[in-house]
């Protein structure tokens, strides 16, 4: 029999770095468990493990950016994937613009979305937050980068697997 949670990383997950501001902290994760869920009106998920630091920042802040990383700017999902980003106030290497509610954006980003929290469910050991998506900030053209980019999956806490090539 094969293992279940292994086998998970055939999903194809498009890559995002999540930014918050707490109060006067700026942080960023790397994300990639995301969806579109409604169209009228534009709501997107963000699944975040209750045990990263993040989860508590958007819990108290009610919003967060959505950074869709491209090919061209793979070095925000090296960083903010890395042990080096661990940090709380972690945004300092990478321009960013605050939107009028105060949300981080990345400018090296495809696309930026400012989201406000709508509802958050439990799941797991991950909570799925559901936003309305306020705004949005074009950046560079370019091609988002996706998992199936990366030479690793992440199948959730403590797991973490280097793909077969």
């Amino acid at each position: 029999m094969t293992d279940v949670i292994e086998e998970l990383q055939e999903i194809t997950n498009g890559i995002y770095v999540l930014t918050v501001r707490d109060g006067e902290v700026r942080h960023g994760m790397s994300s990639s468990w995301v969806t579109q869920v409604s169209g009228e009106p534009p709501l997107v998920m963000a699944a975040i493990d209750r045990a990263h630091a993040s989860h508590a920042m958007v819990e108290r802040a009610g919003a967060f950016g959505l950074n869709v990383v491209g090919r061209g700017a793979k070095a925000l999902e090296d960083w903010f994937y890395s042990p080096a980003s661990r940090g709380a106030d972690n945004l300092g290497p990478f321009r960013y613009q605050e939107t009028a509610r105060g949300v981080p954006l990345l400018l090296d980003a495809v696309v930026a979305f400012e989201c406000v929290v709508d509802s958050a469910f439990p799941a797991g050991d991950h909570t799925l937050f559901v936003a309305a998506v306020t705004s949005v900030r074009r950046g560079a053209a370019d091609r988002p980068l996706t998992s199936l980019d990366l030479e690793y999956a992440y199948l959730g806490t403590g797991r973490i697997i280097k793909r077969a090539r």
